[in-house]
Parts: structure tokens; C-alpha cells; sequence
């Protein structure tokens, strides 16, 4: 048994990014912990909060449920706020995550990672799929994580979770478009994803596709997301999501089939 340590920015985002990852990966025996960057305040904000409960309460508990859904052992919680999208105001709040000192966090990252003996260890791409300022920090403190904890002797397989641009650009013609462009600029200006050549592994999650859906699910307060995803039909949401994507540091492009435990 392998433990594989997942490390997300917001609450949804272990869902849609590595939902049929996890599953696969508890289906098999090994165990999963989440580590998840922020608290997910400057999401959507439902209408039937109750008196006293927050966003960030509401998103505690709907990934608490995701969890559960996807069979993961343990999930730890870093503190800090969701900074919102590039340019808004709350990218300079206290307590902001990308305000954060990246080895400060860092240090606390390799100690769960040391803590729990992970042998595999996820984090994003370089700009975070799509440019959010918290995805790209999740890559910066994921990437010296790992650093402090190879420093320590302790191996350490690092894969950065993606999204396969070419693939969806294909997808976007098979349907008749729409208008999402993946190839237009993202929330930092980069196009969305990555080139299916720079990619260097695809996993293989089809059997899984219902875990991530339920995963997904749990996240109701996100309406965006969650019915964005939900109104595909059974047949386009495999297509979809039968595959997830990663990239790891030296090894070839291509997208080809793989799996890493």
C-alpha cells in the first residue's frame, strides 16, 4: 500500500481535478489524504446559509462529504483565506494565501507529507490550469515541499494535476462549440490547461467516473461548478472526465496512458 497525498487550493477543487485519481486510488488499497490550501471564502455564496454559518463553513462541510464520498483517510487544512481572483480586492486581505511566505508554508506542507509517509504527491501546473492566484501558489508551495522533503532523504514522486487543452479544443468541435474558448486567455492571460504534448501522463479513471460525480456533487453551493458539470449527460461526462491529467518533471510528452502507484 502506497499513500498518495493530494494538495489543493479550494474546496471543490479535489472534485474536479483528481476526483477519479482518488477513487482509483482507494479502489486499490492505498490510502489518500487531502491537503487542501484555503477555506474557499470568496466562492459562490448560496442563499439558505443559516443564521451564523459562513461560506467557508458550508465548504468545510460539503468537502468533508466529497471525502467520503471518494473514500479519503485524512484531510488537513492549511488556514488561509481564499484570495479571490487575480485583481480583486481580497487578493490583499490578512491571511490571504497567495500574501503567504512560500517556504514559511512550504515547511508546514513537508511536515504533513513527512508526517503521513506520502510516496506520491500532487500539486498543480505552473499557472494552476487556469490562472487562479491560489492555484499557482499551490504549485509554488507544492514544488518547495517536495524540495525540503527529498532534502530529507525521504522520496517523493511529484505529478502536477492538469487539464488537456488539445483534447478539450477537440471535444469543444465534436459538440459545435460554445463560447468557451480554451485556447482565449485564462484568468492570468494564459490560454486553459496544457498542450496535450507537454502532458506526460494520462489516467486512466472511466470506472470511476460515478465517484466523481457524486464528489462533485456534495459541493451544491458552488452552482457554477457543480451544475456546469452536472447537466452534462452520462455520455458526455465520461467523455469528459474518463481521463485525468499530469505532468511529471522529466519524463516525455504525449498524454500516453499511465498510472503512478
Amino acid at each position: 500500500m502506497s499513500t498518495l497525498i493530494c494538495f489543493h487550493a479550494h474546496p471543490d477543487d479535489e472534485s474536479i481535478a483528481t476526483g477519479g485519481t482518488i477513487a482509483r486510488a482507494v479502489s486499490e488499497g492505498h490510502r489518500v489524504v487531502l491537503v487542501m490550501g484555503t477555506d474557499g471564502r470568496h466562492g459562490e455564496k448560496p442563499n439558505d446559509l443559516a443564521e451564523g454559518e459562513s461560506l467557508q463553513d458550508r465548504r468545510r462541510q460539503e468537502l468533508e462529504s466529497s471525502a467520503k464520498v471518494l473514500g479519503i483517510s485524512a484531510v488537513y487544512w492549511l488556514g488561509y483565506h481564499d484570495s479571490g481572483m487575480t485583481g480583486w480586492p481580497q487578493n490583499d486581505e490578512p491571511g490571504a494565501f497567495i500574501a503567504t511566505d512560500v517556504d514559511q508554508v512550504a515547511a508546514e506542507l513537508a511536515e504533513i507529507l513527512l508526517k503521513e509517509s506520502a510516496d506520491v504527491f500532487t500539486c498543480y501546473d505552473w499557472h494552476g490550469g487556469y490562472g487562479h492566484p491560489d492555484h499557482i501558489q499551490i504549485h509554488r508551495v507544492g514544488h518547495r515541499a517536495a524540495e525540503l522533503v527529498q532534502e530529507s532523504g525521504k522520496s517523493l514522486r511529484v505529478l502536477e494535476s492538469t487539464m488537456n487543452r488539445t483534447r478539450i479544443v477537440k471535444m469543444m468541435k465534436q459538440i459545435g462549440g460554445g463560447e468557451f474558448d480554451p485556447d482565449g486567455p485564462a484568468d492570468d492571460g494564459n490560454p486553459f490547461g496544457t498542450l496535450e504534448e507537454e502532458i506526460t501522463m494520462a489516467v486512466d479513471v472511466s470506472a470511476f467516473v460515478e465517484a466523481k460525480r457524486a464528489s462533485i456533487m456534495c459541493h451544491a453551493s458552488q452552482v457554477t461548478d457543480s451544475s456546469m458539470f452536472l447537466q452534462m449527460t452520462p455520455e458526455m461526462f465520461n467523455m469528459a472526465f474518463g481521463e485525468e491529467f499530469f505532468i511529471e518533471r522529466g519524463q516525455p510528452g504525449g498524454a500516453q496512458r499511465g498510472w503512478f502507484l
